[in-house]
């Protein structure tokens, strides 16, 4: 089994097609299907379901995915940290990142580093929490922006980056709208507008509520802020957001309330990272650079 053949099967399985992945890895769609049948005869197992429009991974495909990408995460570490010894950045420099994270300029951040390592491609995800969480577990990500996560939650190294209340986000005609604060009780009734559960965002008001014990109903689901807020706008439901969501140019003429009582809700933003003495070469230069911006 080479790295080379790993590197076929993660692009498939990612694709979900032969010939987009073959496009993305520069190479001929007949040499990229020779090399994943080669590695599914070496483990006498099929590892993807094939029909004529589509390429699903069957569960021994799924098995080996995980361990493919930690396979190939350590390969680009370890040639990561020859290059750095040498005083070097090459590779990749792979960056998870929710939207509207604060405490963070990430594009001013990106840039920078790719100033001072131009030998390095940096790669950008936009994703949820959850998900941009188990990217770095299994090596996909080398660092990733995210929110609302505890050192239960992961094990590795987190960096707080910002820390600011939640409030209820509301039309100006809602009867929200004229009160200096809401109280929990208020809220069952309200159809509230959320993104998916995978976000950030989402998680801390899940979480807020939950701790309050107090049940909502989430009516409309979205993946944006901008969506978001243009529901609220329209007086569809209200939204608890974190607070600057509120100073948005999107957001002027909606009315944010904070919420009464002990159990006032935070958003906190983290950068996600492994355990030092895993952490890559390239997330290092990165956070040496975030600090030496005053990011922290």
């Amino acid at each position: 089994m080479e790295l080379r053949q790993l590197e076929h099967f993660v692009a498939v399985a990612e694709e979900q097609h032969f010939t987009r992945a073959a496009e993305r890895l520069a190479v001929s769609q007949s040499g990229l299907s020779a090399s994943v049948r080669a590695l599914e005869q070496e483990l006498r197992t099929p590892l993807f379901s094939r029909t004529t429009r589509s390429v699903r991974l069957t569960e021994a495909g799924r098995a080996l995915l995980v361990e493919a990408e930690r396979t190939l995460a350590g390969a680009r570490a370890a040639r990561d940290a020859v290059d750095a010894v040498r005083g070097l950045l090459r590779g990749t420099l792979s960056v998870g990142v929710e939207q509207c994270v604060p405490g963070v300029h990430l594009p001013r951040l990106l840039a920078a580093f790719h100033r001072k390592h131009p030998l390095m491609e940096i790669r950008l995800r936009q994703e949820g929490t959850t998900s941009l969480v188990d990217g770095v577990a299994g090596g996909r990500l080398d660092a990733a922006f995210a929110a609302t996560v505890s050192s239960v939650e992961w094990r590795g190294e987190l960096i707080p980056l910002a820390r600011e209340p939640m409030v209820v986000l509301c039309a100006p005609g809602h009867r929200f709208a004229t009160a200096d604060s809401v109280a929990w009780s208020e809220l069952p009734g309200e159809s509230f507008i959320d993104f998916h559960p995978d976000w950030g965002p989402r998680r801390a008001a899940d979480g807020a509520f939950t701790e309050a014990r107090v049940r909502r109903t989430v009516g409309l689901e979205v993946n944006d802020v901008h969506s978001l807020l243009e529901l609220v706008h329209e007086g569809l439901g209200v939204a608890l957001v974190p607070h600057h969501f509120s100073r948005k140019p999107e957001a002027r003429g909606l009315v944010a309330v904070e919420l009464e009582g002990p159990r006032q809700p935070y958003y906190e933003s983290v950068v996600v990272l492994p355990a030092a003495r895993a952490m890559s070469p390239g997330a290092r230069e990165l956070m040496a650079l975030l600090r030496s911006d005053g990011g922290l």
